[in-house]
């Protein structure tokens, strides 16, 4: 548990980071960017939901060598969390009050990944655990960024795939989605990563059926 004095050192560098935006004129809604501590549960938790869900009762059926399997991608320490990061310059990082993912966002961005790819293509999707020992197509890669920027008033989501399939060149390519963000909270900005989420996945989506 952080000390009062951990507070004070806390708040203090938010003032700091934020007072040329203050004077320029800018709202109180820019200081959700700072870590926010104590015991008191956010009053809702985040999560992520896929715009192109295959619909209820719609089946698949492949063998394993000719599904699609979605793995988590990889992350950096600042993503590998529950909070959603605020870059506020290149050398510092801040987080939305009360901004809490209902798991971590590269597990979120998964499922995003698998239900949009199961129904834009109609090929059968798993993950590594319902695969076993044996490989088909493996979508992997890294989420490089997932959260609010600053310097450009919007969230943005980053994503490196690469596709794996045996007697196929290795496939590489980075896919990208802004969303502006008017007033930085939890709510606006989940909405937000929601939206550049289903945007990076539908894209990925198109280059997987390429």
């Amino acid at each position: 548990m952080p000390t009062t004095g951990a507070r004070h050192v806390t708040q203090m560098f938010c003032r700091q980071m934020f007072r040329p935006a203050l004077a320029a004129g800018a709202t109180l809604a820019l200081l959700a960017g700072c870590v926010s501590f104590g015991d008191k549960a956010p009053p809702q938790l985040l999560t992520l939901t896929s715009d192109a869900a295959p619909t209820a009762g719609s089946m698949a059926q492949a063998s394993v060598t000719e599904a699609i399997i979605v793995d988590v991608p990889t992350v950096e320490r600042t993503l590998d969390q529950v909070r959603v990061p605020v870059q506020v310059s290149d050398s510092a990082i801040a987080y939305v009050q009360d901004a809490i993912w209902a798991d971590k966002p590269a597990r979120l961005f998964r499922g995003v990944l698998a239900e949009t790819l199961a129904a834009k293509s109609g090929r059968l999707v798993l993950d590594q655990v319902e695969t076993g020992s044996e490989r088909g197509m493996m979508l992997s890669g890294q989420l490089q960024r997932f959260g609010y920027d600053e310097a450009a008033r919007s969230v943005i989501v980053q994503y490196d795939a690469v596709i794996r399939q045996p007697g196929t060149p290795l496939r590489k390519q980075r896919f990208q989605a802004s969303v502006p963000v008017a007033v930085v909270d939890a709510v606006n900005v989940g909405a937000a990563l929601n939206q550049a989420a289903n945007t990076v996945a539908v894209q990925v989506a198109a280059w997987v059926a390429g």
